[in-house]
């Protein structure tokens, strides 16, 4: 067999590995329980937005659902997306849901249940995550603020579901803040004059501080999001002090466009790892180089999976698809050029797949 034929096949085999491998979605919305009509569909598709936007199937995202979701509903890839709709619109809705989330391939979801509860199906088999500005904001009106979170916190900590917590600081403050950690008279003052939303830098630090002090690995949002985020505030390179400060794992969400600067703190840094979730869906057809930028200086054993989908069933899968397509191009092409093994390359999807999410969260 020439040297040529010999690397093509183990190429193949690493693409069939890919298609068949089981995934651990590390961060992950639900679904909405309704199915919506078009215009609710097409606002979805844009993760900016939060009213009525041009149409969602003008985004690459909306192209990726056409191109990768519609031969599901019976249509050949990149239907019209009016045919599209139509053929949505006319499968019973836990029937499109089952369609599309039984064929991304994931066995465990680590779920964010902090956003719109209310308007989501939890999915499952689940873990959780616990969102520090939602419970902050709980017990605001306590007299001793600082021991009731501790308590409130303790007690979602130790339920069996429970995996982690979330800071969505980039939301609320931005990440360029004082990150040391409080004392309770601070955050007893800062609470005092604190509107029911946690926006205050204190509190924040105060909920992050409390959290990894238990040992919880702390998801932080970084990079791209809705349009009442400020990006610039956004960098992960904001959080080093932070990373300094603590122990526990920390887990860099999402991170596009600072995927880059994220890829150096989870080389600086033994406890810190990352994903290039929500972007992976967003970017469509980019998906691959976004993945292969991923790749270039991070350790394999610091990358996650995560599709961030929220919404929309067909958000879970294009994740899942957009992923396993982006590795195939980026480590196929290592391998059919001799730079990779296909052992190596498989190795290293079984990492990302999975094995990093089971061992950094003890699932």
């Amino acid at each position: 067999m020439r040297a040529g034929a010999r690397t093509d096949a183990r190429a193949e085999a690493l693409v069939e590995h890919l298609g068949a491998v089981r995934l651990v979605d590390h961060h992950v919305h639900g679904w909405f329980t309704e199915p919506g009509d078009r215009a609710a569909f097409e606002s979805a598709l844009n993760e900016g937005a939060t009213g009525p936007v041009s149409s969602g199937f003008d985004l690459p995202v909306g192209v990726a659902v056409r191109r990768w979701c519609a031969p599901l509903l019976g249509l050949p890839a990149l239907a019209p997306a009016d045919d599209y709709w139509e053929a949505r619109a006319a499968t019973p809705y836990d029937e499109l849901v089952r369609t599309f989330v039984d064929a991304a391939g994931v066995d465990h979801w680590i779920v964010d249940t902090g956003l719109t509860p209310g308007l989501l199906t939890d999915p499952g088999p689940r873990s959780e995550v616990v969102r520090l500005e939602l419970l902050l904001s709980e017990v605001l009106g306590e007299s001793d603020v600082p021991g009731a979170f501790r308590e409130l916190l303790r007690q979602r900590a130790a339920a069996p579901e429970v995996v982690g917590a979330k800071t969505i600081a980039a939301y609320r403050c931005g990440l360029d803040i004082d990150w040391s950690r409080p004392d309770d008279a601070a955050v007893a003052a800062h609470a005092q004059r604190s509107g029911e939303r946690v926006v205050d830098p204190v509190l924040v630090a105060f909920g992050v501080h409390e959290a990894v002090a238990l040992g919880l690995p702390l998801q932080v949002h970084t990079g791209f999001g809705d349009r009442d985020l400020d990006l610039l505030g956004a960098n992960p390179l904001h959080l080093t002090p932070l990373i300094r400060a603590v122990e526990s794992p920390v887990l860099l969400l999402h991170c596009y466009p600072y995927h880059r600067e994220a890829g150096y703190l989870a080389q600086a840094f033994e406890h810190v790892s990352f994903d290039v979730g929500l972007a992976i869906s967003h970017l469509g057809a980019r998906s691959v180089e976004l993945v292969a930028e991923a790749m270039e200086l991070a350790p394999f054993a610091k990358q996650l999976y995560s599709s961030d989908a929220y919404g929309l069933p067909e958000l879970h899968l294009l994740g899942s698809v957009l992923w396993r397509r982006a590795m195939a191009e980026v480590l196929g092409g290592w391998v059919r050029r001799g730079d990779w093994s296909a052992v190596d390359a498989i190795r290293v999807v079984d990492l990302v797949a999975g094995e990093n999410a089971r061992r950094v969260y003890r699932l």
